[in-house]
């Protein structure tokens, strides 16, 4: 019988011998990746506390040792998806040459950026659904949550540009307003493809910008 998602890190049935934290933190990671293969099939509306039981391999008192709800465990696993996310892109800009100021060297660091953030959203489909698209059925939290997301990747966008005014700021509002938009449309329809190909296109974008989101990109 083929294995579900989320399954393969279950731990051996009977005495095993392992600290009852390593136990729990286990169990949390199972029912977390459960949630989010569940969902990528049924979206959160239809995704029901037992279709995540099955999944994790865990009871139903497990599951509310550790969350008071489905809701709760879904902010749980978007507050995961999210850090993973943007562990990659911190790792991929941490061992650049901060010394060197130079346009080129911010261009290349934005192509890091949207690089990692690519990389992160095709491997990982279904944690990128859940913080993408099933976080607007969940509530207003939830959006909230979604909106503090965006806001830290304007961030991002901002200081590898070198977005100095207001005006430049808002630009990369509404150019990871954008960014959100299309990934978003992308991840929705499965379309893996899709999602990859709008890499080069945004990069060519912010190359071609002038000063208009950062002075990094400014001729001289």
């Amino acid at each position: 019988m083929t294995e579900l998602p989320g399954t393969s890190r279950q731990l051996p049935r009977g005495r095993h011998g392992l600290p009852r934290e390593q136990v729990i933190a286990s169990q949390r990671e199972r029912i977390l990746e459960a949630l989010a293969d569940a969902m990528a099939e049924s979206g959160y509306v239809g995704t029901s506390v037992a279709m995540i039981l099955k999944r994790a391999g865990v009871s139903r008192e497990t599951f509310y040792e550790q969350f008071r709800s489905k809701e709760d465990c879904f902010e749980a696993a978007y507050e995961r998806a999210v850090a993973g996310l943007l562990a990659r892109i911190d790792e991929a800009i941490s061992d650049e040459d901060d010394a060197s100021p130079e346009p080129r060297a911010k261009e290349d660091r934005m192509a890091r950026i949207l690089s990692a953030y690519f990389d992160g959203l095709v491997a990982e489909p279904a944690h990128a659904r859940l913080f993408l698209v099933e976080v607007y059925a969940v509530g207003s939290k939830a959006i909230t949550g979604r909106a503090r997301l965006q806001e830290l990747f304007v961030a991002l966008i901002a200081d590898a540009l070198d977005a100095r005014t207001e005006a430049q700021r808002f630009a990369c509002q509404t150019f990871a307003a954008a960014v959100g938009a299309m990934v978003t449309a992308r991840i929705a329809a499965d379309d893996l493809d899709g999602l990859r190909g709008l890499e080069q296109p945004l990069l060519d974008l912010v190359a071609r910008s002038g000063d208009l989101y950062g002075h990094a990109m400014a001729s001289d």
